[in-house]
Order: C-alpha cells, then structure tokens, then sequence
C-alpha cells in the first residue's frame, strides 16, 4: 500500500523526523504536527509543495480539529494519521508534584491520540478506507517500578486502541497499534539502564509503514523485543518485579536526563 495522504503528530521527535522523512521519499503529501516550528519547517522544507506545519497541544480538541480541517481543505482525506506524539518520565507516588506529571502524560498519551484520530473517523468511514496508528510502547504491557506514570499512559492506549478497532471492524478503517521497545531518540538519551534491542528511529520508521501496509494489527518495534516482553511477562511477579527493581529508574521531571513535558512548569534539579 502506497501512501499519499498522511498526518504524523509528534514530528518533532527522532521517531517523528524518521517517518515523515520516509513518507516525503515515498511521494505522500505530510502534515507536520509538533510543537517546535523551526524543526518543522526544516522538515516541510524537504517538500514545501507536500507539507503543511501545524503547532497545536495535541490533547487540545478544538485546536486539533481546525488543524485537521485546514489540511482536508487543502489536501483532502487522510488515508494515514500516525499518532506518535508522546511524552515519557520516571514518577513516583510519594511526591505531591509527580502526580502533574501523571495527570500531563496522561492527557498526552491517551488523549492527544484520541483527538488526533476524531477528526478523521467519520471522512475515513465515509471513504471505505484509512489507517489509524497509535505509537504505545513495549511498557504498556506490564508495569515497571518508577515509571508508572508512562506505563499506565500507554496501557491505556492499549486499551483504547482495542476498543476503537472492534468499532471500526468491516468499516475499511483499519485501526494498528504500534509497541516500540527502545528507540534512540531523546526520550531514551537520559536513560540510566541498560537498553536491549536498542533501534534506530530510520530503521523503526520503515519498519512500522511497513506493517501498516501489510495490515498487521500489532506492531512490535523491533519484533524480537516482543519475544522478550512475553518472556518476562511469564515470570512469577515478585520475580519479575524483583529484576526490575535491580535497575536504574527513569529520570523524573527535574533530575538530570529528564526529558521537558510541555505544559508543565520547570521544576529545580533534586525536588
């Protein structure tokens, strides 16, 4: 499957640039959602003639429709919307500050996919045909000590996902949820532990359009790290809880090697 219409969200991210550079090459029309305007216009300008810039919050509904409706007015129907946007931190229950945090990654990493979906649903039912992506992650599949924030965001959208592809079942709207594991990227640079089936975003990008295409429902980032997902997952809990909490944990908002969450406020080193 060749596609030519398509919406990436989170196209300032390493994973973002990848695939938007890889769907440019593939001939297809791109709107660029993400929150730094000189990156996307560095991006847009690769296909200045197949690219349109958009900077809203994507958990902003009103702010994603008008995006989306700028773009079919301009492109017409989407027949891909990759909702990769995403944001990740260590949290911890006992600080009171952490659960900003909680409540943020949430509302961007379930909700921002659903509203990067909505504007789309009914165009792509209308049509007979589309791709809906939602990038999760290997961590939704099972909780991990000192990054439960991240893990229920994208549990959750695991969730999510599953319930919107049994709505759009014989509809033509095909609904794909994508785990990577880890991506060097930098939502893993400030990582502090050892990172197997460590993947460059290139090669991620290609794979994932890869699977789209092929219609497989579930897309593991890369495959192997599935295998060991499972693998771990047999384990008996205290076990496997008792590995985990042998290895460095997640950066929280504030320590060195976080990562910015926008909408939050900076927070001083060490609190």
């Amino acid at each position: 499957m060749q596609f030519k219409n398509v919406v990436v969200t989170g196209a300032c991210g390493g994973f973002g640039q990848a695939l938007v550079r890889v769907l440019l090459g593939q001939g297809a029309c791109v709107a660029l959602v993400g929150l730094q305007r000189p990156v996307l216009e560095e991006l847009a300008a690769l296909a200045p003639y197949r690219c349109a810039v958009y900077t809203p919050d994507v958990s902003d509904t009103t702010a994603m429709q008008a995006c989306a409706a700028d773009w079919v007015g301009r492109f017409g129907m989407p027949d891909l919307v990759i909702a990769n946007a995403g944001v990740a931190g260590g949290f911890d229950t006992a600080q009171a500050d952490d659960l900003a945090v909680l409540r943020r990654m949430l509302e961007i990493n379930i909700v921002g996919v659903a509203t990067s979906f909505q504007p789309f649903v009914a165009g792509m039912r209308a049509q007979g045909l589309g791709a809906l992506v939602g990038v999760g992650s290997l961590a939704g599949w099972r909780g991990m000590p000192g990054n439960g924030a991240y893990c229920a965001s994208k549990g959750g959208l695991m969730r999510y996902l599953e319930s919107l592809r049994a709505e759009l079942r014989g509809s033509g709207v095909r609904v794909h949820t994508v785990s990577p594991g880890y991506l060097r990227t930098a939502l893993t640079a400030g990582n502090r532990f050892v990172m197997p089936g460590l993947m460059e975003p290139d090669a991620a990008a290609v794979a994932l359009l890869q699977g789209v295409a092929r219609g497989r429902e579930h897309i593991v980032l890369p495959r192997r790290m599935g295998w060991l997902a499972r693998l771990l997952g047999c384990l008996p809990a205290a076990l496997h809880d008792r590995i985990l909490l042998g290895q460095p944990r997640k950066p929280r908002v504030g320590e060195a090697g976080a990562t910015a969450i926008p909408g939050l406020p900076l927070r001083d080193p060490g609190v």
